[in-house]
């Protein structure tokens, strides 16, 4: 499941489609070695877990998927909760950098081909305590 060396903060994040809600168990990644490290070295994971990256601050990553065993996922989203895009399928062990066209707040890591077997879309909704889902009226 997850890593048991120095675990990381466990949260759960529920990704909002236009048919369906979908909630995951994830670890917050949000220092900087927990940031590089990834779901570097895991064999497995659950198809309800995944890993949230929480940059602190808008942010062009550059993923890639040294030392990872296993296919990916991954969701680029804005500050409001919004996938900006999604790289589906990504390929274990590849040094490619895959990042998202404009800077972004955070990264979902879930499983490969959970987002196509879950109609997941850029577009699409993530709610979680680090995204501002709400429009203030005095905005309006």
């Amino acid at each position: 499941m997850f890593a048991a060396a120095d675990p990381m903060r466990v949260e759960t994040v529920k990704i909002i489609t236009a048919e369906a809600e979908h909630r995951f168990l994830v670890e917050v990644a949000d220092d900087p070695e927990e940031l590089g490290y990834g779901l570097m070295h895991r064999e497995h994971l659950d198809d309800d877990k995944g890993m949230l990256f929480d940059f602190g601050r808008l942010y062009t990553p550059r993923m890639y998927m040294k030392n990872t065993l296993i296919s990916l996922d991954m969701l680029f989203i804005d500050p409001d909760g919004t996938i900006q895009m999604i790289a589906r399928n990504t390929v274990p062990g590849s040094l490619r950098q895959i990042s998202p066209p404009t800077p972004v707040l955070a990264v979902l890591e879930v499983n490969a081909g959970l987002t196509a077997a879950l109609d997941i879309q850029a577009g699409d909704r993530v709610s979680h305590a680090l995204f501002s889902t709400e429009v203030s009226a005095a905005s309006e």
